[in-house]
């Protein structure tokens, strides 16, 4: 079995162009938003806790959260397993995020095992585990491992680019955007690298109004 994963700019180039080609309006947003990003991070309990932290707050709250815990070395596994809900919480962690990192943390999971297992088993794996959803586990495999086949359907920014750039009446939910990115495969993840970039032009463009 090949793992087909995005690691440069030509392996993005090689997606763009084949999505242009599967869905013609991907062209002129391609055209839009230029060369794509990478979006790659490293991969471990680094990676989850700063999805886990970035779940339901804005940008700027998860990179302040994000900076006190590095700050207070709360950005490696054995420091949060050993570390008391009141520390998590001075740093802005609410209860329930607190209880998904220090299970995740305790639960210890394989992570190099998970560079080579298939999606769907990375994302049993990964969804096991308290406070990891679809959304996660399918940004864990986008970012954090490369995959190029992954879409995650539940993103907010996706679905409100879909909606743009095909015209719907409402934003699409979660099955809704299953069945649209469909016919991308095997490149779901630069199509969803192209909606982001396109989100970030439409908010540009409204911010201007």
């Amino acid at each position: 079995m090949i793992l087909r994963t995005i690691e440069t700019e030509a392996d993005l180039a090689e997606g763009a162009a084949f999505l242009a080609l599967a869905e013609p309006r991907f062209a002129p947003v391609l055209d839009l938003t230029g060369p794509l990003p990478l979006r790659r991070r490293p991969d471990g309990f680094a990676a989850l806790l700063d999805m886990i932290v970035s779940q339901q707050v804005s940008t700027a709250s998860a990179a302040a959260i994000h900076g006190r815990l590095a700050a207070a070395g709360f950005d490696r596994a054995e420091r949060v397993a050993g570390a008391a809900p009141e520390e998590l919480a001075a740093c802005g962690l609410s209860r329930p995020k607190i209880a998904y990192l220090r299970a995740i943390a305790a639960a210890a999971p394989d992570y190099d095992s998970l560079r080579v297992l298939p999606d769907a088993e990375v994302a049993a794996t990964l969804t096991a585990l308290m406070g990891v959803g679809r959304w996660t586990a399918d940004l864990y495999l986008l970012s954090a491992l490369g995959r190029a086949d992954v879409f995650p359907s539940g993103d907010l920014a996706l679905q409100e680019a879909a909606r743009h750039l095909f015209d719907l009446p409402q934003r699409p939910g979660v099955t809704e955007m299953d069945a649209i990115a469909a016919p991308w495969q095997p490149w779901r993840a630069v199509a969803a690298r192209a909606l982001w970039a396109y989100y970030r032009h439409i908010k540009g463009r409204e911010g201007t109004r």
